[in-house]
């Protein structure tokens, strides 16, 4: 019997399709599921006749690999991760990969690495974005790790992901947690452009009175520009689907949104970093706020406020709600690459941020034509301090400016949450002010903490005290950054 070229553990919907890719591009996969019978149903079903051997237990599996072994893990993030990964270092020997494809946070790929590689073995953890479809037809992977664990599973990963212009959406991220890591970040821009794209059609059905089939149509509109992406294509088809009795499907879904954790961990890692990180943050509050749905509807009426509706011209306003989406998608992504640039420079990772755009371009949940220009940015400048001041998007920001600012005004007069288009806005001003008021929170924090401050005559770097009340003295605070 022939030996398999791969293996994967775990055959829930994103296993299942990415083994039915490997086979369909010629590779013999072995698969095993902790319940045996997923494995005998999908060896009997999909699977009937094609290069896929199946396996009732972990040392099956390995046994059926061809040297040196690779297996990948296809399962929930978390305890489930370590317990295979113990399994499997009983079974396999040095040189052998252990690749993990699940959504796990990257500081346990940090950890599982040096643990595996202290084995004598080569760890993989590797994101993949694109849901069903893409698992299956070409999904964007982000492998990270054991650098010499690349040359061993590029053959099978830039064969099965995705292609733009015969370019493979999958290279080689970084070491450790660097491929987990810029996976959370595309999960965090995702939820970003997801938020944005539900205030634009908000401001369109509620500030414009826009039916779902009218919104579609500007959707459609849109996808043929600059905001072409995936996203936009779904939501589009989503606004026309219509329930049995020919009313919009999207009117009887309730209105509370569901998450599984990666924006959160963007959040969080954007703290720890010291970035600002605020346009995906509100999409993350936003999606909170969105499960209180009994409290929203007991406090819509005491809080009820009379306000005047949006008035103007209607193709004016609604040019305005798109040039609002597209600065602040642009603002998203440059917080997310320059929290990419942050941890690199914090974990030592080498990322090549155009390389990232490329592997973003087709495949995954953000594809889009948007991510072509990124990577022009890149190539050009790939010591580019922040998107935002790349010429070509410095220069889209100016002149989506002026309805970015009336979108967000005029959503503000007429009471319709824009939470993620005034993030962007106010991080866009915050970024191009040469002087905040920072320079008053300093002295209030010398004040009450004697914090010490810098001055504008001295150099950086040193740092000074005033006695403010005069009961303070000449002592000091430590100076350290939580």
């Amino acid at each position: 019997m022939a030996l398999a070229d791969i293996g994967l553990i775990g055959l829930a919907v994103m296993g299942e399709n990415l083994v039915m890719n490997m086979e369909s591009k010629g590779f013999t996969v072995a698969v095993y599921n902790r319940t045996a019978e997923k494995v005998d149903a999908f060896l009997a079903g999909r699977a009937s006749g094609k290069r896929i051997l199946g396996a009732h237990s972990v040392h099956e599996l390995c046994a059926l690999l061809k040297k040196p072994r690779k297996v990948m893990l296809m399962v929930r993030a978390g305890r489930a991760v370590d317990e295979l990964i113990e399994a499997l270092l009983t079974e396999l020997e040095p040189g052998d990969i252990i690749i993990d494809g699940g959504n796990s946070h990257f500081p346990d790929t940090e950890r599982r690495c040096a643990y595996v590689e202290q084995k004598g073995l080569l760890y993989v953890g590797s994101g993949v974005s694109g849901g069903e479809e893409g698992a299956l037809k070409g999904p964007s992977l982000m492998p990270g790790g054991s650098p010499a664990a690349w040359a061993q599973i590029a053959p099978i990963f830039q064969s099965i992901c995705a292609h733009t212009e015969g370019a493979p959406c999958c290279d080689w991220v970084g070491q450790g947690g660097a491929g987990h890591f810029v996976k959370m970040v595309h999960n965090g821009i995702e939820y970003g452009d997801m938020q944005l794209i539900c205030e634009a059609y908000q401001f369109m059905r509620d500030g414009l009175g826009l039916s779902p089939d009218e919104i579609a149509e500007y959707l459609d509109e849109w996808n043929r520009n600059e905001l072409d992406s995936y996203l936009i294509g779904i939501t589009r088809d989503i606004l026309r689907v219509k329930d049995a009795d020919g009313a919009p499907l999207v009117d009887r879904i309730l209105d509370t949104a569901g998450q599984k954790g990666t924006g959160k961990w963007t959040a969080i890692a954007a703290l720890d970093e010291g970035t600002p990180l605020t346009l995906i943050g509100e999409a993350v509050f936003s999606r909170c706020l969105s499960a209180l749905k009994e409290e929203r509807v007991r406090a819509a009426e005491p809080l009820n406020c009379a306000l005047p509706p949006i008035e103007g011209d209607r193709a004016a306003l609604i040019s305005d709600v798109r040039d609002a989406l597209y600065a602040s998608k642009i603002v998203s992504y440059a917080q997310g690459y320059a929290l990419m640039r942050s941890a690199a420079q914090t974990y030592g990772w080498n990322l090549n941020y155009g390389g990232i755009a490329l592997m973003w371009r087709g495949g995954c949940i953000i594809r889009s034509v948007f991510l072509g220009k990124i990577k022009e940015a890149f190539d050009q400048d790939d010591s580019l301090e922040n998107l935002m001041l790349s010429p070509y998007f410095s220069q889209e920001l100016r002149r989506c400016q002026s309805g970015w600012r009336n979108t967000c005004a005029r959503a503000m007069l007429a009471g319709l949450p824009v939470p993620a288009f005034a993030s962007a806005l106010g991080y866009f001003d915050g970024y191009r002010c040469k002087r905040l008021p920072a320079n008053l929170l300093q002295a209030q924090r010398d004040y009450f903490g004697a914090h010490t401050y810098e001055r504008t005559d001295a150099p950086r770097g040193q740092f000074f005290h005033t006695d403010w009340t005069g009961l303070g003295g000449a002592t000091v605070s430590g100076t350290y950054n939580a």
